[in-house]
């Protein structure tokens, strides 16, 4: 990772230097690209909400200050320079002038202003923008953002979906921002303006005409398919009805993979770090009591789950942070499967077995059409936990909000779920450990996860600039959580990109996550 100490304090003069980048000599304006998934947005404003589904039409509604490449690398965007104080205390962000939103209003330091506090109000990730004290507006095309302490990811953070700009002249009317109506109807001033959106269906995205890098961008526009399930994303690539996904379901990807004029990548996915984990509540009996977390994490074979379930494209994860990490801990402990240890454990927290062998029953929430992505891992659980005495029940929601609803109420046992790490460990992972993130809001700590040390580590390691500090913060508090399991890591989650391979489409970090303004079609589709 290339947020270096030289580069948080470092002018921004290499920086600028990039400018806001060619137009490609070799692209070809025009044609439509269609992209097919299976996450179906609540709606389409990121600054509020986190997630796939939000941030690929968000990207190129709306634009962020900075903007993020596949080597991370950072470069001008609405921001065309940047420069901190000596003392990394502020930042200062000189904006291009002249940049309109879609309905022709002016861009201002001020949109920026308020979307950072918006975000800093509303958004899951909570320290992401945490130290920001104030964004100053001393002119139009100035913002400076003054800190109450030191921040390491903030750079990054304000890149792609982590902070779109949003017009204040639209979300400043009082209205409760994460439920405005705009958010299904938003306007932005990234590449691409909204045609159509069709809840649950389709989005349709038209060329913005006046997007302010000229020449771009150079597709006409862009549809997001919205299918029932995993299945229906890999038919519709390899049929060619769709021209780009995200797929991570094992068995698709090899498919994927034999399949003549596709492009089937890991890529593009190295700021996201996915991670498959079995969450608990940690606030509801019997899953209160650590000894009877432990328990079911010993019930698990996790190289079965990546061998058989997985079918040996993911990798292995038992950290909150991600194993390609440099502050990923490797002492972590991995929990091997030890059914005579899961049987102690629960006999020592005071669950005997009746007469028939049970000890209690669970309910264990599964993500609405991704069993088959996530390896159908509940299937297996469920079976491993009978071994052990306890009967666990699926529950399968409906659909993605009414599961994303019973988490963020707590009205859950157990459930899958899939959280990124998103670059940084102050952006992705803090929020899932800090108790000051138990809120009801979707892949925040709705685990309920309280530890006092945790929270000191945490807090110190987010202002922490020194790397090799940072690194022995984060290695204890993965000690710690290691041993309170308010989540079992289970492992990386196998994404991959599939596309044309008549499509030029550059990946950054955040893979479709980011502006597609320089995708382009190398021939006629």
């Amino acid at each position: 990772m290339r947020l270096t100490r030289r580069t948080f304090f470092g002018a921004s003069a290499s920086l600028m230097a990039l400018g806001l980048g060619p137009v490609s000599a070799q692209a070809r304006r025009g044609g439509e690209l269609v992209i097919v998934t299976g996450e179906n947005p609540r709606h389409l404003n990121p600054a509020v909400q986190s997630g796939v589904a939000t941030a690929v039409p968000g990207t190129q509604i709306f634009a962020s200050p900075l903007r993020v490449d596949e080597n991370w690398d950072l470069h001008p965007y609405l921001a065309q320079s940047w420069e901190w104080a000596d003392d990394g205390l502020s930042l200062t962000l000189n904006l291009v002038p002249g940049v309109k939103f879609h309905d022709g209003q002016p861009v201002t330091s001020e949109d920026v202003a308020f979307s950072i506090m918006t975000i800093k109000a509303n958004h899951p990730f909570q320290t992401m923008f945490g130290p920001v004290d104030t964004v100053e507006t001393p002119d139009e095309n100035t913002a400076i953002i003054r800190l109450s302490q030191t921040h390491p990811a903030l750079l990054l953070a304000l890149t792609g979906a982590l902070c779109p700009i949003i017009p204040k002249h639209v979300y400043g009317d009082g209205q409760d921002i994460p439920s405005h109506p705009a958010n299904t109807a938003p306007i932005g001033c990234g590449p691409f303006k909204l045609g159509e959106y069709v809840a649950g269906q389709q989005i349709t995205l038209v060329r913005n005409d006046d997007f302010f890098l000229e020449g771009r961008p150079y597709l006409d526009g862009i549809t997001i398919r919205i299918v029932p399930d995993a299945a229906s994303v890999t038919l519709s690539l390899e049929s060619g009805e769709a021209d780009v996904g995200m797929v991570t379901d094992a068995t698709a990807i090899n498919r994927l993979n034999n399949t003549d004029g596709l492009t089937v990548t890991p890529r593009g996915f190295e700021g996201i770090g996915p991670i498959q984990w079995v969450a608990f509540n940690t606030r509801v009996a019997p899953l209160d009591d650590v000894r009877v977390r432990q328990a079911i994490a010993y019930t698990m074979d996790r190289g079965f789950i990546l061998n058989a379930l997985m079918r040996g494209v993911a990798a292995s994860q038992k950290s909150p942070i991600i194993e390609s990490s440099p502050f990923y801990n490797p002492d972590m402990p991995s929990y091997d499967i030890d059914l005579d240890r899961a049987n102690a454990l629960l006999d020592e927290a005071g669950h005997p077995r009746d007469a028939d062998g049970k000890r209690f029953s669970m309910t264990m929430e599964t993500i609405p059409g991704r069993d088959a992505a996530l390896g159908n891992v509940p299937e297996y659980l469920r079976s491993q936990l009978r071994e052990v005495g306890i009967d666990l029940e699926l529950r399968a929601s409906p659909d993605f909000p009414t599961w994303a609803g019973r988490l963020a109420s707590g009205d859950f046992q157990m459930s899958m779920d899939i959280v990124f790490n998103w670059g940084d460990p102050v952006i992705g992972v803090h929020r899932t450990y800090l108790s000051t993130n138990i809120r009801p809001v979707i892949w925040s700590n709705t685990q309920g996860y309280a530890n006092p040390e945790v929270d000191r580590l945490l807090n110190e390691a987010g202002h922490e600039l020194d790397t090799d500090r940072r690194r022995d913060l984060y290695f204890q508090f993965q000690d710690i959580v290691g041993n309170d399991l308010p989540v079992y890591w289970l492992n990386a989650l196998p994404y991959h990109h599939v596309f044309d391979d008549r499509i030029d489409l550059p990946l950054s970090i955040w893979g479709l996550m980011q502006a597609m303004d320089e995708v382009y079609w190398t021939e006629d589709r």
